[in-house]
């Protein structure tokens, strides 16, 4: 085998168990597509240690931390195919080369897709947001709108009125019941029934929305719960087990990040329901230690292996 581990992403779940590995000097290979969901953010907030960094920032110190260690090597890539092959796996890559590793830590993230609505791509990460915790506080307690996809808005707008006077827009996508429209009355948010049809102001910043029928709402962020699909198919071709979340699926995992496929480890976004960059890095300690504490314990990996459960 060419490596001890292989972690396929590169972004604060994969560099966090990349860390743990190269501390008990196992030889790790990160590879990276440089091209991670957080990509989008001006800003990381909330996580500690490194509130107000730029997420670009963080992957290039963690990055160097972890050069600091031989045994770890970067590639920049993606993988296309991944097999069980004996003890470990195979990886092609799309470069044309195979790489093989008796574990995988599965940590390439998860994609989103957005309303198909003119202004909102562009402000992405910047003023349509989709975590109060990550991003509400710096909106400064100024109106704030949540566009509803699904009924995941409701649970967005209960929240939001703590950063600011919130306008929850319905559109045809959601309508509360009388219960929450009571709930959503008694933290003070508005409901707006007719649908938006631009964001303007000047981008990326966000001054307001345009609705249907040519009304304006000022706001200075827009929050929506994206859909999210895996950004591969790679634990899909493991044969790994998925389970259904609020904004799409993930990768079922047990406490210790371990997936359904024995010798297979996943972390961050994509094995979780909940975004989240302290999560995310948390949690990619724990498929390091998992995947370091299966190569001593479970070297040929013969033992039975238990559905994860979480």
């Amino acid at each position: 085998m060419d490596h001890d581990v292989l972690v396929i992403g590169g972004s604060f779940a994969g560099l966090s168990a990349a860390m743990q590995l190269a501390r008990a000097r196992k030889p790790v290979l990160v590879l990276d597509t440089g091209m991670p969901r957080n990509r989008f953010a001006v800003a990381s907030h909330g996580f500690p240690g490194q509130d107000g960094r730029s997420p670009a920032d963080i992957r290039v110190r963690l990055r160097a931390e972890l050069s600091a260690y031989p045994s770890v090597r970067f590639q920049d890539g993606a993988a296309l195919s991944a097999s069980r092959e004996d003890t470990g796996f195979r990886v092609s890559l799309n470069n044309g080369n195979d790489v093989t590793a008796r574990r995988i830590i599965l940590a390439y993230g998860v994609r989103d897709s957005l309303p198909d609505l003119p202004g909102l791509a562009e402000r992405w990460g910047a003023s349509v947001l989709h975590c109060p915790y990550c991003h509400g506080y710096e909106l400064n307690r100024q109106p704030v709108g949540v566009l509803a996809r699904d009924e995941m808005a409701q649970h967005q707008a209960m929240l939001l009125p703590d950063w600011g006077p919130t306008t929850l827009f319905t559109g045809a996508a959601f309508r509360p019941t009388a219960e929450q429209e009571q709930s959503l009355k008694k933290r003070g948010v508005e409901i707006e029934d007719t649908p938006v049809a631009e964001l303007i102001g000047s981008g990326p910043a966000l001054e307001a929305v345009r609705l249907e029928d040519g009304r304006t709402v000022p706001l200075a962020g827009l929050f929506l719960a994206p859909q999210t699909a895996p950004s591969s198919d790679i634990a899909a071709q493991l044969g790994c087990e998925m389970r259904d979340g609020p904004t799409g699926p993930y990768i079922a995992v047990d406490q210790m990040q371990t997936t359904t496929v024995a010798g297979v480890f996943a972390a961050g976004d994509l094995a979780s329901p909940m975004a989240n960059a302290t999560i995310a890095a948390a949690s990619g300690v724990m498929a390091g230690v998992a995947a370091h504490r299966s190569l001593i314990f479970d070297p040929d990996l013969t033992q039975q292996h238990e559905r994860a459960s979480s």
